[in-house]
């Protein structure tokens, strides 16, 4: 048994084959542990565009790499089946930050004519779902990699963030700081067909607040300043994927704007709720009564 924790980084670009925009892999690490989680090796490949002969602004600007980079790479048949070949015949437990690098792997494949599934993969293991449960974080929160770092004391001052063999590096860190094996079982899913029917399924963005998956308890504030409950100013309004209102603090005149996302997965909702301070003189332009609509306060 091993354990390869894969990262990926990819580019957004509009493929005329599908008429829609999907996320090309541009590049490929991993690491790979043994039974001991001991590394004992690493893998790292550039994969030259074929899609998007050119990278975004954002993608460069986080990644820092270039059109020139991917010149020296190599097709993504090509890097899969070197992938393929580092990994080997032994039976491998494949990990990754979130599901999003398996789901990309899977378009690619399929866009690159070499199936809608991975072989090479037996079974998976949702690292970041595992690592919250380790940590005791509620798992409809999302905890992104880095600041799961620093909560197990890991200096990430020497890599560099958002390129993938540094990423599957430090995912494979966390790992090792994490490990239960008895509770990992209960995250490795074999892959079958139960498992690609779960990663196809569309994640559905919830905008109506009278769905039965809202959980209202996340639509309350409490100030972060005195702990009472703040005073509600205005209706929940749907925005951008977000239920938004803005809350005020009599006691510590404190204000803020609240945030809320739920999306509904394969078998769970997750939810996303972010506070965002408000200025007194906001709050004072405010009119209540105007902001009201048929989502109503909460």
């Amino acid at each position: 048994m091993q354990y390869v924790v894969l990262d990926l980084e990819w580019n957004n670009v509009y493929g005329k084959k599908i008429k829609s925009f999907f996320n090309e892999i541009i590049e490929i690490g991993a690491v790979k542990l043994d039974e001991q989680l001991n590394i004992c090796d690493e893998f790292s490949c550039l994969v030259k565009a074929q899609v998007g002969k050119k990278l975004r602004l954002n993608t460069r600007e986080i990644t820092h790499l270039t059109n020139e980079d991917l010149e020296n790479g190599v097709t993504f048949p090509k890097a899969i089946s070197i992938f393929k070949k580092w990994i080997g015949a032994e039976e491998t437990v494949a990990l990754s930050w979130g599901d999003g690098d398996i789901r990309t792997l899977i378009d690619n494949s399929k866009y690159f004519g070499l199936g809608d599934e991975v072989p090479y993969l037996q079974n998976y293991v949702d690292l970041q779902k595992y690592f919250q449960r380790m940590i005791k974080c509620e798992s409809k929160q999302q905890i992104g990699l880095k600041n799961a770092a620093g909560l197990v004391d890991i200096d990430v001052g020497n890599l560099s963030l958002h390129r993938a063999l540094d990423d599957s590096r430090l995912a494979a860190e966390c790992f090792r700081k994490i490990y239960d094996k008895k509770v990992l079982e209960e995250y490795i899913y074999k892959c079958d067909a139960d498992f690609y029917k779960r990663l196809r399924y569309k994640i559905k963005v919830i905008s109506f607040i009278k769905n039965p998956l809202v959980d209202k308890s996340y639509l309350k504030y409490k100030c972060e300043k005195c702990g009472g409950k703040a005073k509600q100013l205005t209706g929940w309004k749907y925005s951008n994927q977000y239920f938004r209102a803005n809350f005020y603090c009599p006691k510590c005149d404190h204000a803020v704007t609240v945030m809320v996302r739920f999306r509904k997965m394969y078998d769970s909702t997750e939810i996303k709720k972010v506070i965002k301070p408000l200025s007194i003189t906001e709050i004072k332009e405010q009119n209540p009564e105007s902001q009201e609509n048929d989502n109503g306060k909460v």
